[in-house]
Parts: C-alpha cells; sequence; structure tokens
C-alpha cells in the first residue's frame, strides 16, 4: 500500500524558524465567502439600517412570512439557517447567537469582523487540545512556508510557541540567538521590557520580528533563572549541513534540518568526506528543529540499509510502515549520533531508527519528544492556512515518543560553563565512543 506521508511531504517539524514561520493556535473563513456570495445570510431589519442602493430584495431562508427585506452589507443580523449547513445548525446556533450580540452590544463598535473569524478558528482547533494543530494568518502562513529554506532577517532560532510562552527549540549555529547564548527551554517571558504572560505565542514572535542591525531585548525565563539578553537582529541564512574532518580520521557532519534539498546536500557531503576514507563518522543532531518526513526518511536511508525505520499510525487506525531506501551511502562506516533536547521530530525519526536498529549509539541528553506528524492546509481566497496533526509515528520497535524524547546510551550534559568556555563535552565524548567500536 502506498504510504500516505510521502504522498504529501508532511511536516514533522516541532518548531519554526523564529521570525518565518509563525504557528498561531486555532471556524469562520466560509463566513465571508457566504456573506457576499449568499445575501440570504444577512438578514437586516429595515428598522435599523437605511435601505442600501446598490443592495437587492431578498427573501432569507427560514423566512415565513412573505415581507420582503432588505439585505444590507452593513448589517449584522445573521440568519443560521443560511449561514450554516442544516445538520449542524442547532449545534452552531449559539454561536451565530454570540456573533449577534457581539455586534449589537459591545462596548466598542464596529467590531473587526476578520478579527473575530480567525479568533474562531483559533479558538476551535485549541479546543482539540493538540498544541502542534493551529491556525495561520495570511502573513504567518507565507512566512511558515519559507521556513526550511533561504534566508530572513531576524534572530535565528527554532522555537516552538505552543505553551504558555514561546520556548526556544534550539538556535541556529552562528546566528544573533546562538551568540547571545540562548539554549534549548529557554522561554521567552517578556520582550523589550514588556510582559509577555498571557500573550499568544504568534503575537510575541510578531514583537521579536524586526529588520537586520536593530535590536531586540528578551527576557529568558531559564529553569528558576530570569535574565534580559540585547539581541542584534541579523540576516540569517538558514543552514542545512556543515562537516569537517576532526583528528584521528573522524568525519563529523552537523544537520540542521530537514528541507527540500537536504538530502542532497547531505549526499554531496557524505561523497566528499569519503573521498578522505574517514575511520569513523560522528552525525550531530542537536539543535535539529525536524522539518519535512520525507527528508527524515531519505536522510535515516543514508545510513540505514534496510529495514522498517518508522511506523506512522492514522486515527482510522490503519498503521503503515517506512523502509529504508536502498542505496545509501553511509550504511557501513561506524557511526555515534549526537543528540540533545533541541533534537525533534524528524530528526528524532532518523535517532530513533538508528538506536532501535542497533546502528549506532546516541551521545547527549534526552531528546525533544514529538511524535506527530502534521499536513500544511492552504485556506481558499489566502486567508491563511491551518496547521493540522493527522498522524503519530512510531521508532522500529513501537515506540512512542511523545513527551517522551529518546535516552542516549551516553548521558552527557552540556552546561552554560561549558558553553562559555568553548568546550563541548558531547563531542568529546563522542569521538572517544566512536574510537573505541572502532578499535
Amino acid at each position: 500500500m502506498e504510504n500516505k506521508g510521502l504522498k504529501s511531504c508532511l511536516l514533522v517539524g516541532v518548531g519554526i524558524i523564529l521570525i518565518v514561520g509563525i504557528f498561531a493556535a486555532g471556524v469562520g473563513t466560509g463566513y465571508f465567502a457566504q456573506r457576499f456570495s449568499n445575501p440570504a445570510a444577512i438578514v437586516s431589519d429595515p428598522t435599523q439600517c437605511p435601505p442600501c442602493p446598490e443592495t437587492s430584495i431578498i427573501l432569507p431562508p427560514g423566512q415565513e412570512t412573505t415581507e420582503e427585506i432588505l439585505q444590507c452589507p452593513e448589517c449584522p443580523y445573521i440568519d443560521p439557517s443560511g449561514s450554516t449547513p442544516e445538520e449542524y445548525q442547532e449545534l452552531f446556533a449559539p454561536f451565530w447567537e454570540t456573533w449577534e450580540i457581539v455586534h449589537e452590544e459591545y462596548v466598542d463598535q464596529p467590531v473587526d469582523d476578520l478579527a473575530l473569524m480567525r479568533g474562531a478558528i483559533e479558538g476551535m482547533l485549541s479546543g482539540l487540545g493538540d498544541r502542534h494543530t493551529s491556525y495561520m494568518n495570511p502573513e504567518e502562513f507565507e512566512q511558515a512556508n519559507e521556513s526550511l529554506e533561504g534566508e530572513y532577517e531576524g534572530i535565528g532560532a527554532w522555537v516552538d510557541i505552543t505553551g504558555d510562552y514561546v520556548q526556544i527549540v534550539s538556535p541556529m549555529n552562528g546566528s544573533p540567538a546562538d551568540q547571545a547564548g540562548l539554549q534549548p527551554n529557554d522561554k521567552v517571558v517578556g520582550i523589550d521590557g514588556e510582559d509577555m504572560t498571557g500573550v499568544p505565542g504568534d503575537l510575541v514572535l510578531q514583537r521579536i520580528l524586526g529588520p537586520a542591525g536593530t535590536n531586540v531585548i528578551l527576557t529568558i525565563q531559564r529553569e528558576a533563572e530570569i535574565f534580559t539578553v540585547t539581541i542584534t537582529r541579523g540576516n540569517i541564512i538558514v543552514p542545512t549541513v556543515e562537516y569537517e574532518v576532526l583528528e584521528d580520521d573522524i568525519a563529523y557532519i552537523a544537520l540542521y534540518n530537514y528541507g527540500e534539498n537536504t538530502t542532497e546536500q547531505l549526499r554531496e557531503t557524505l561523497t566528499n568526506l569519503f573521498i578522505q576514507d574517514p575511520a569513523g563518522l560522528i552525525l550531530d543532531l542537536r539543535n535539529n528543529g525536524g522539518g519535512y518526513l520525507n527528508t527524515a526518511i531519505q536522510v535515516v536511508s543514508e545510513f540505514i540499509d534496510d529495514g522498517v525505520v518508522m511506523y506512522e499510525q492514522y486515527g482510522d487506525g490503519q498503521t503503515y510502515s517506512y523502509e529504508a531506501i536502498p542505496g545509501g551511502l553511509a550504511t557501513e562506516i561506524p557511526l555515534v549520533v549526537l543528540v540533545n533536547g533541541g533534537t525533534a521530530s524528524a530528526s528524532e525519526i532518523t535517532a530513533g531508527a538508528i538506536q532501535d536498529l542497533n546502528r549506532a549509539p546516541l551521545v547527549g541528553t534526552t531528546t525533544y519528544g514529538k511524535g506527530s506528524v502534521q499536513t500544511w492546509i492552504t485556506l481558499e481566497n489566502n486567508a491563511g492556512g491551518v496547521r493540522i496533526t493527522i498522524a503519530r509515528w512510531l521508532t522500529p520497535e513501537g515506540r512512542q515518543i511523545s513527551e517522551k524524547g529518546l535516552e542516549p546510551e551516553y548521558i552527557v550534559e552540556f552546561t552554560q560553563e561549558d558553553y562559555e568556555q568553548g568546550l563541548d563535552p558531547q563531542l568529546d565524548k563522542a569521538i572517544e565512543v566512536l574510537k573505541d567500536s572502532i578499535k
């Protein structure tokens, strides 16, 4: 049976590039289409609204009398039977009643119908209780679709906006966020001196937006510590792959995301490294926020020669298996994989398969723990888009890692003191483990 996930090029990234892809939380886009294409959806009260010269006379659906009522786009009175499918009229009656009350009674008139519509979508999706299912307005949706490639102006970090505060998943290597010392799990609790408690994550991100060369002051909560940091926004080139040959002929590859071009760049990197005949390879997935599902399958297939690398479970009970794609370039070389709390989603698919199939050990700290698959759906009429969780994924041994993550065989912390002193004890341990396996 054909795998459903590969057909859609679904996203399994936990976060998005800060100030580029923005996921809002998140019913009502149909209202505007119905309002202007189905005049029966609006019932005006001639005593409240003067006749509009450009409108026609209509009989609203459900109207028992033959009295003609003027349709006026400026009047908010809604006939639920004309706006809602018959099978949902009773269910949505409170919604339309509330809509009418707001337009009649709210103190500040006129109300912003667009904001109400978007808020209704956000509320509906938040009712699912899934922090990875959300609504994006048109600007956010456009930015989110640019988040896995190219360049942008911002601070350069992968984030999760679905909690009480915007949380850093991982800073990009060499970015302003990285240079400022931001770390995975840091929470942005204030911006430019203003408390962000209770402010939706998408609005917090908008506050951090700004052109290169300008400053933003972030108040960061790191465990029990709260401090401020000033970051100068820059022009961020989204990284994918970096590599080098370390001492003792050990090849090192850092993979930063799972975008459209990641597999091609990884294969080119492996080819260039193997010309130098390395003795072993370290794959660094630390602070990799994920990306496309099909890219994750392609990447893990470079290191696994055969077998199931992931299972995908859908809400209807069906389970699909993904097997390694033949022809991987690094299926035999001794391997160690570096992970940490910023290793999320698509990168966890890679690490989980490598761990379950005993291809290589993991070194570092427990990964982020995102075991679900999302698809992005564009709404009609440039109304934005929704990100919907459509499936959950399991490791080859059937492990569900949501909220748990993957625990490495070798637990090694990376402290702030290590960072400030230019040390990397996790990489040091990976080199040690790899040398032992080579022997």
